[in-house]
């Protein structure tokens, strides 16, 4: 059974870090491309980052650059997510998913439609 589970999620101060991580089992993540979504209270799902198979070149959302990155480990089936100098605009669920049709990263992969396989979302949280 394909399995998504996402870690790491906390509470963390403003300008502080976390490192998500999103771990497959039951598949192989070595020819998907990856991405992170997150959706706050009463907000659309917003996608964070995307990560090709290939040779992991990545994208991120404006409102994340210079502060996140994500990366891949195919032997660890394992997809991270590395927040610094979080915000309180940074407060959601964050999920991630899978695009199980492509190895490279969509053009619309930032609207969550194409991807196939979602996890459960793990929570973060920024306050002082």
């Amino acid at each position: 059974q394909r399995q998504f589970v996402e870690s790491g999620g906390g509470l963390v101060q403003p300008g502080g870090s976390l490192r998500l991580s999103c771990a497959a089992s039951g598949f192989t993540l070595d020819y998907y491309a990856i991405g992170w979504f997150r959706q706050a209270p009463g907000k659309e799902r917003e996608g964070v980052s995307c990560i090709e198979s290939v040779d992991g070149t990545s994208y991120y959302a404006d409102s994340v650059k210079g502060r996140f990155t994500i990366s891949r480990d195919n032997a660890e089936r394992t997809v991270y997510l590395q927040m610094n100098s979080l915000k309180l605009e940074d407060i959601a669920v964050y999920y991630c998913a899978a695009d199980l049709r492509r190895y490279y990263c969509s053009d619309y992969w930032s609207t969550g439609n194409v991807m196939d396989y979602w996890g459960k979302g793990t929570l973060v949280t920024v306050s002082s």
